[in-house]
Parts: structure tokens; C-alpha cells; sequence
């Protein structure tokens, strides 16, 4: 298979193979949702697991903020990580020592507690790996799901894309952006936006929860905004139409993009939340946001799954683009 995850149809296939017969269950794993949710009595416990395998000079501090994004994306505040960390025989305990202090900060900087995982040195590998796994509680009824979006939602985006990918490439194919033509201070910029403005979507997740109506979110991330797009109208069972015209790709993104040729709709995006809610909710949401500092944008509408997954641009209607894998694998597989 290409390097990514699984592709969609393979997935369904699989997780069909697996029927949920604790009733205390009420979120399971399906496409597009990113987070399981238990029914644990007065308050629902929410998991989710992710690895990282890049970015390695900050990877303890990524694998927390990652899988905390998807916590936050079910209305849950992250409470306890768990990390199993595999590394090549040319670590030190140096470098892991500081991997451990970067996922202790992390956890602090989201308000979770490291509770346990795994730490080995491991044959084969050339890079660390860390698998993630985030719980998190929520109030009953106040969980969101993404299959939760209704006909009429609007849907807005934050920040803008694809700020994950685009610092990653930024940071590891330094060399072949400059060979390419992109300014020095535009890769030195991209480098950077792990941090600032940052992968974390907690806290519009969390203005989201406070000041609207919301029925669903997702964390944008492997596959970019086509894809969480796709995920958000294939878990809702809808329809969906985006205006191409009003999706915020930084300056950046479309500089390393245009250098590499990808697309930056296929581009991981973390950092980005999609969020869709009534028309009436949009300017308290983005007002709010505004007042923190966020960017935010109403790029499109949820339809009637008759009307199909449509990109709205100068020259007409347009299928929304499908991306079998991410553009940041595809070009990793490409330039080894």
C-alpha cells in the first residue's frame, strides 16, 4: 500500500469486522470520527490514540498536542496522556530525557497528567515514534461528534491551511524549498508555525463550546481540508459546498505548494478546526474569536447528500478534490 492511512474503503471494511456489544460504547471507531466515547455515568470519557513520526526535534511536545486536538474536538477537555516511545539505538538518554521533558510540558500546557505508556530502543528504526493516547471527559449531552453536522450548517474553518504540513516540509526539505526559488524568511516563517500559530486547536474548540450552538467539529489533519471536508459529509451522511475563494491558504502554504507542486487542499493541516453550526451562531463565534486573537472564516454550507460534495470557484462548480494520501506523504515517498 502508498504511504498514509488506510484508505477509506479499506477502513469501513475493516472496522465492519467489529460490533459494539458494550452498550456503554456510544461513540465507536468509524470513518471521520477520530475519538471514541464511553458512558462512564454522571460524565462520558473520551479516547483517542495517535502517533508522530515527525518533526522529531520537538516530537514529545507534538504527540501531546495532537492527540489532545481530537479530545477537544468531541467537546472534552484532555485529563491524561499516555505515550509509548520507540527510538533508535543511536539515541542517548540525553535526547530521551528531553523528549519526556517536552511531553511533560505539553500535557501541562493543555491541562492533562502523563499516567503511564512504554519507552524502548528498538532495531530498525532510523527516527523516534511516539503512539499517543489522550483521555478526556465531557459532560453528558454536551458531546459533539463529527457525523454530527445537520442540512443548512454553515462551516467555518480556522486559522487557515495547511500549517502542519507546510512547517514540516519547511523543516525538512529545507534545501530542495531553496533550490526551488522560496525566500529564506518565507521557509524560516513556515519552520516555526508548529508553535506559532501553532497545531493546537483547544482553544477555538473551546470558544466553539461557549458561545454557539455547535453540531460538529473536526481537526483537520492528514489528507488536509478536502479530506476532513469529505470525513465531516461522509459521518453526517450529507452533502456539502465549500467557496474556494473563501479558504484562508497562508502566503507560505501557497509559496512551498507552488515550489513542490502540491495541492494545498491535500496538505496535512493541523492547526485548523472545522466547525459547522445555524447560520445565526456564525458572527458571535467569529466575533469571539476575533477577540482571542484566532482567525476565522465561513468557507461553505452543509447540503442534502443528493447535492453532493461541490467546490464553488471562478470558473463554476466543481467536485470537491480527492486525495488518496496525504500531499506531504506523497512527496516524502517521491524524494526519499
Amino acid at each position: 500500500m502508498e504511504i498514509g492511512k488506510f484508505p477509506a474503503s479499506l477502513l469501513e471494511r475493516l472496522l465492519a469486522k467489529n460490533p459494539m456489544a458494550d452498550s456503554r460504547v456510544t461513540l465507536g471507531p468509524r470513518v471521520g470520527e477520530d475519538a471514541a466515547i464511553l458512558d462512564m455515568g454522571e460524565r462520558l470519557l473520551v479516547a483517542t490514540s495517535d502517533p508522530v513520526t515527525f518533526a522529531t526535534d520537538q516530537i514529545g511536545w507534538y504527540s501531546v498536542q495532537v492527540n489532545a486536538n481530537d479530545v477537544a474536538c468531541t467537546g472534552a477537555s484532555p485529563r491524561w496522556f499516555m505515550a509509548t516511545l520507540l527510538v533508535p539505538e543511536r539515541f542517548s538518554e540525553g535526547d530521551a530525557e528531553a523528549v519526556f521533558d517536552q511531553i511533560l510540558e505539553a500535557c501541562r500546557s493543555v491541562g492533562a497528567t502523563l499516567i503511564g505508556g512504554h519507552s524502548e530502543v528498538t532495531y530498525g528504526i532510523d527516527r523516534p515514534i511516539i503512539m499517543g493516547t489522550m483521555l478526556g471527559e465531557v459532560e453528558r449531552g454536551r458531546q459533539i461528534s463529527t457525523g454530527g453536522a445537520q442540512e443548512g450548517d454553515s462551516i467555518v474553518l480556522t486559522k487557515g491551511i495547511a500549517v502542519e504540513g507546510t512547517a514540516l516540509l519547511a523543516r525538512e526539505r529545507t534545501r530542495a524549498l531553496r533550490e526551488a526559488g522560496v525566500p529564506a524568511e518565507s521557509i524560516e516563517r513556515a519552520g516555526g508555525w508548529l508553535s506559532e500559530p501553532g497545531i493546537s486547536v483547544l482553544k477555538e474548540a473551546r470558544i466553539a463550546c461557549a458561545v454557539a450552538q455547535v453540531h460538529s467539529m473536526h481537526d483537520v489533519t492528514e489528507g488536509g481540508l478536502a479530506t476532513g471536508l469529505r470525513e465531516m459529509a461522509q459521518a453526517s451522511g450529507l452533502g456539502l459546498a465549500v467557496e474556494e475563494g473563501s479558504i484562508p491558504v497562508f502566503p507560505e502554504c501557497r509559496e512551498v505548494c507552488q515550489a513542490l507542486g502540491l495541492n494545498p487542499l491535500g496538505l496535512l493541516a493541523s492547526g485548523a478546526l472545522l466547525v459547522t453550526l445555524p447560520g445565526v451562531d456564525v458572527p458571535a463565534f467569529l466575533s469571539a474569536l476575533e477577540g482571542e486573537g484566532i482567525d476565522g472564516w465561513e468557507i461553505g454550507q452543509m447540503l442534502a447528500p443528493e447535492e453532493g460534495l461541490l467546490l464553488i470557484g471562478t470558473g463554476g462548480d466543481a467536485a470537491l478534490p480527492e486525495f488518496s494520501r496525504d500531499e506531504l506523504a506523497r512527496y516524502f515517498a517521491s524524494t526519499p
